[in-house]
């Protein structure tokens, strides 16, 4: 059995000679992928992604692997430019691909509420019924109650009357009344509920104000690579979004039973996410914040022996703890803010 899995074939071919040098290194220096992780400080999962063209490797990983290996870096990271543009210019593609999809999607789904827009038939009154003009056999427009005679010229250019309003709206023009004047009544009553709260004398309970949160950097703030910061993080893989590698540290450990537990943050994307290494199939680990009501993330362990949860934005690595439960009934964490 090949050690290797067939590259995909809708690979950038600058990308499929990168994985294949970096596959070639890794043949060279005989080492398994777990012992790359073990010396890299990158998940078994994630050189098993860069290494079979899933997933591009970030820079630090690059780097990593050089040392590991004895390449020279600047060889090495060179490559790894060029297939990052690549790589780049693939996700452009198909973000415009998805962005036409969902366009044409959109333009069906209005299509299904029938002709309400400019150019669209309007119902109006058909022959026999009696009412209004219709054309007579000789050409030209006679009224009901002359059918042979021509129509005498109007003295003056009456207001022309408006088109009979489509089917249902009317509904919906008293729908959107309705629904205009219950916001517009909300708004109302929360400016008065406003000005009452902050018109009182000091007898009257103040609110309390929440300390302001520290602002998360902007995507031009974050380092190349990184493609999140803060709540726009929380429950993402933290080595798609580049939080990993040389921006995490290892905050906390706790050994569970035969298990290691950890807690890793990122200061760069502000997230904590928890790893547990020498665990079993079917052991579970969860990140969760003690200063916060988010929702833990939680991971579990595959034939590996290893896995790692999603993030979870924490104002810092203190307020961060990861719990493990293994499949033998034992439960452990790790201790917050130590």
């Amino acid at each position: 059995m090949p050690r290797w899995k067939a590259l995909p074939e809708e690979l950038d071919p600058q990308v499929r000679e990168f994985a294949t040098q970096l596959r070639r290194l890794v043949d060279k220096s005989g080492l398994s992928i777990a012992a790359v992780s073990d010396r890299t400080g990158y998940s078994k999962t994630s050189w098993e992604r860069y290494l079979n063209g899933r997933l591009l490797a970030p820079k630090g990983a690059i780097v990593a692997l050089a040392e590991v290996t004895g390449t020279n870096p600047l060889h090495l990271t060179t490559m790894w430019e060029l297939s990052e543009r690549a790589w780049s210019r693939s996700e452009m593609r198909h973000d415009m691909t998805m962005e036409a999809i969902r366009i044409t999607q959109a333009r069906d789904a209005l299509g299904e509420f029938g002709g309400d827009g400019p150019g669209a038939s309007r119902p109006g009154p058909g022959p026999g019924t009696g009412t209004g003009p219709r054309p007579a056999a000789s050409g030209g427009w006679h009224g009901p109650e002359s059918p042979a005679t021509p129509p005498r010229p109007p003295a003056a250019s009456p207001t022309p009357p408006a088109p009979p309003a489509a089917p249902g709206r009317g509904r919906r023009r008293t729908a959107i009344f309705v629904t205009a004047l219950v916001g517009a009544l909300l708004v109302i009553a929360g400016a008065v509920l406003l000005t009452d709260l902050g018109g009182r004398g000091d007898d009257t309970a103040k609110v309390v104000e929440s300390p302001p949160a520290k602002p998360s950097p902007t995507a031009s703030e974050l380092p190349a690579g990184v493609k999140c910061a803060g709540d726009d993080c929380t429950g993402e893989d933290p080595e798609l979004m580049g939080c990993g590698g040389e921006f995490a540290e290892t905050a906390t450990t706790a050994k569970v039973g035969t298990a290691v537990v950890e807690v890793r943050y990122s200061e760069t994307c502000g997230v904590a996410w928890a790893r547990i290494t020498e665990a079993a199939p079917g052991d579970t680990v969860e990140i969760s914040s003690t200063q916060g009501d988010d929702q833990p993330q939680t991971g579990t362990v595959n034939a590996d022996k290893d896995a790692y949860t999603p993030m979870l934005a924490v104002p810092s690595a203190a307020a961060a703890e990861a719990c493990a439960t293994l499949t033998t009934g034992v439960e452990g964490c790790t201790t917050a803010g130590g």
